[in-house]
């Protein structure tokens, strides 16, 4: 089984190109397949409404990614070889994106919005699709609606959305469920911040996409909330993951290299006494190699 990591920039970049070009060089180096993006506009994220109540929402335009940062990050992703991947908050993100990402990723907030999911669809490039606060009837339909647009297979990711998350609300058992209700290939979006809980959804319940929150020093916009890993921190997990795959083998009972040499020290099966009685007469004819 392959398993992909995908590193989740968020709003931790702030507006700032080269700390940008940083997180794409921290996700090749701790070993991710990807790295990705948000571009939203907080005028087109919220209601009128939203924003009268709570006006602190507009403090958030300072977290938005510009547009033309795309091509340079675009290029840096193909030089470090790692995709490139970014989530449309608005329809018209969904055409600036298609000319550099390699798929789409749409958050939880957006699930619901038939719009947004169709327009990436229609794009023909892969896409993602986080699951946190859904019933497996919305999610179902969400892939009813990529389906009839031209995804046939998005990628679904179970999360809880909370940051930070208290890992024993992770449910990852949700992961099987999700898989058995829609077919699809299903992964975890983590927001624990817990070793434990990223090696149980891959290696217990199969999540084959693991996306994290990635900040680089602890200085990110969103780092303080508590659901962000550093590069150190997931450098040890995703090493960590490929090793355990590494322990599966080819499944065929039989001595392994680096049993071969205690073969012959198992107890003979004559006597009980160790080693085999083979490697005593050896003994005997003075070969003691």
């Amino acid at each position: 089984m392959s398993i992909s990591f995908i590193a989740e920039v968020s709003s931790n970049h702030s507006r700032d190109l080269n700390r940008c070009l940083d997180f794409i060089d921290a996700s090749a180096e701790v070993g991710c397949s990807a790295v990705k993006f948000q571009l939203f506009r907080v005028r087109e994220l919220f209601s009128p409404e939203a924003l009268q109540i709570k006006p602190q929402l507009l403090y958030r335009e300072k977290w938005e990614l510009p547009v033309s940062f795309l091509p340079n990050l675009e290029q840096r992703c193909q030089e470090r070889g790692i995709m490139f991947s970014c989530t449309p908050f608005y329809l018209g993100a969904v055409n600036e994106l298609e000319p550099y990402v390699d798929f789409y990723k749409i958050a939880s907030y957006e699930l619901l919005w038939d719009d947004l999911l169709a327009a990436c669809a229609r794009t023909g490039k892969p896409v993602i699709l986080s699951t946190g606060m859904a019933t497996v009837d919305e999610i179902k339909h969400a892939v009813y609606v990529f389906q009839q647009y031209g995804c046939e297979k998005p990628i679904l990711l179970h999360c809880t959305s909370a940051y930070p998350t208290p890992y024993p609300e992770a449910n990852l058992a949700a992961i099987e469920t999700i898989r058995q209700a829609t077919g699809c290939d299903v992964g975890w979006s983590d927001h624990t911040v817990e070793p434990a809980v990223i090696y149980r959804a891959v290696h217990c319940w199969g999540a084959k996409v693991i996306e994290f929150h990635l900040d680089l020093d602890g200085k990110g916009e969103e780092y303080g909330a508590g659901h962000c890993w550093l590069p150190d921190q997931i450098r040890t997990v995703i090493r960590e993951v490929k090793k355990g795959f590494d322990a599966d083998g080819n499944g065929i009972k039989e001595p392994v290299p680096s049993e071969l040499p205690d073969r012959l020290w198992r107890a003979d099966p004559s006597d009980g006494l160790r080693p085999m009685k083979e490697t005593r007469e050896q003994w005997k004819a003075g070969d003691f190699a």
